[in-house]
Parts: C-alpha cells; structure tokens; sequence
C-alpha cells in the first residue's frame, strides 16, 4: 500500500507554489501552477488547475490538503472546493483557507501577533494564533493597499503624467515601458489585470532608491501602511510579521521606518510556503 503524502499549496492571483511532503515531514515533490482567485474565477476554471496539479504531481490517497489561496470570502466557497477536492482523491483532512491566514499562520505559527501581505496588493489583520480578527479593509489598489507595489506605481505614474518625475527616472520609464499617455490610460483603466501592472513599475522605482524622489515616494508609501494599517492594532503588545515579495524585497528600507514608530517587526518572509510546511509539521 501506498504511504499517504500531505499536499500543501499556497496560491496568489497570479501562481501557485505546491509542496508534497512525505509522513516525515520531508519534501518530496513540488510544483507551480497558474494562481487561483476563487471569487474572482469560475469553479471550472478551479477544478481545472487542481486536476492539473493532481496529475503533474501524481497524487493518490492523501493524509491531509491544505490550500491557502485568495478569495476565500464565505464557507460556501470553501465547501464547493472542498467537494471539488474530494472528487479528485481520497483525502483524510482537508483544510481551505484564504491567503490572509496563509500569512499570518507562515509569520506566526502557533503565537499571537500582526500578520501582513506586501505584495502587488497589501493586507494586515491580528492573528490570536488560532483564528484572524480586527482585519483592515485592503480596499484594493484603488481604495487602498497602502505600501503595496501596486499602489507605489499608481502615485508614480500619476507624477509621471503631471510632469513631476526627474528626468533620470522618467527617462528610464520612457526606455523601458515605451508607455504613452494613452497607453498608460488603456492599461490602467482596461486591461485585465491593472495592479499587476501598477506593481511592475516598482522595480524600476527601487532601482533608482539613492535619488531624493525615489526615496521619499517609497518611504511616503511605507509611511501609509504603517498609519492606516500597522499602527490601527497594538503593536506594542504584538510583534508584526511582514511575507511578500515586495516586503522581502524591501525590507532594508521598511524596518527603520517601523522602529521609529515603534513597531517591532518578528520576520519578513519572502514565500509564505516554507513558513507553512513548517506550521504543518508542528
């Protein structure tokens, strides 16, 4: 008889990290798939990529399935993939939970604190070590998602489009994004996937950190998540932990600003993945 394997996947809009771990706790196999955005795609669309990641990695009986993805708004939706699970493999637990408890389980663990996703978008809510409580709305890249890349990129370009940009930096944006003024318009306002875009240009901004611009829109962007997210919990009580790759990426800059505030940040985690195979284990 087959040893049953645990699968654990942790999945954005955009990909899906899956990790395959024997009863010892040891990896074993892995795979990246297309994201899954529950509420914002069909349930066939789902299924589809499941069954791809069954396949790929092929998966029999299981001891245990823990999908941490975005869009997991109501139990309802949590039900009808678990049901799309069930039909796929025989599996003995099955745990489905949104990306924000992905994050917070990866940072925390088993311990109470502030969990935080700096992403294309950006999330915060207080974690007791078992359940979420006290979330701040996000509000998307149009209402909110302060600190996130996406929203670093929307205050650059609305500079860009006022003539507010130095030349060295609006020079290289011209060069490398060949984006018009009708282009920018069409791919904020009509593309599929705009914060996607917004959160491209952030690299080109952090590669340009050193000039005084730069500096002050990236650390004006941190600024805003700490006031309107980080600082509406008691973060002197409670350690922060900050998982996505944009916070990874920046973490040089993002921890100063958070000490003087007087926020102690417990981690940064570039893919909350490892953070969960290792709350799985324990």
């Amino acid at each position: 008889m087959a040893e049953k394997t645990t699968v654990i996947i942790e999945s954005g809009a955009t990909k899906s990290e899956w990790r395959v771990l024997d009863k010892e706790g040891r990896q074993i196999n892995q795979c990246f798939l297309p994201g899954m955005n529950v509420s914002a795609m069909s349930l066939e669309e789902v299924q589809r990529i499941l069954s791809e990641g069954f396949a790929s990695l092929g998966l029999g009986e299981l001891s245990g399935f823990y999908l941490y993805t975005a869009g997991v708004l109501s139990p309802d939706i949590a039900a009808a993939l678990e049901g799309q699970i069930r039909s796929l493999c025989r599996v003995d637990e099955i745990d489905i939970q949104n990306d924000l408890m992905g994050a917070a389980r990866a940072v925390c663990g088993h311990e109470a604190g502030i969990a935080a996703i700096l992403g294309t978008g950006a999330n915060c809510c207080f974690y007791d070590g078992k359940t979420l409580s006290r979330k701040v709305y996000s509000g998307g890249y149009i209402l909110g998602d302060e600190g996130s890349a996406a929203t670093l990129g929307k205050r650059f370009l609305a500079d860009y489009l006022k003539g507010l940009v130095p030349k060295s930096l609006s020079d290289d944006f011209a060069r490398e994004f060949g984006a018009s003024y009708e282009g920018i318009v069409q791919r904020v306002y009509h593309s599929p996937a705009p914060s996607a875009f917004l959160g491209s240009l952030a690299p080109l901004i952090l590669r340009h950190f050193d000039e005084p611009y730069a500096k002050a829109l990236v650390e004006g962007n941190f600024r805003d998540f700490i006031e309107r997210f980080l600082l509406r919990y008691d973060t002197a009580a409670y350690p922060v932990g900050i998982t996505g790759g944009f916070g990874w990426a920046c973490r040089d800059m993002l921890r100063p600003l958070c000490e003087k505030a007087g926020i102690r940040i417990s981690r940064f985690v570039q893919a909350p993945i490892e953070g969960l195979c290792r709350y799985h284990l324990e």
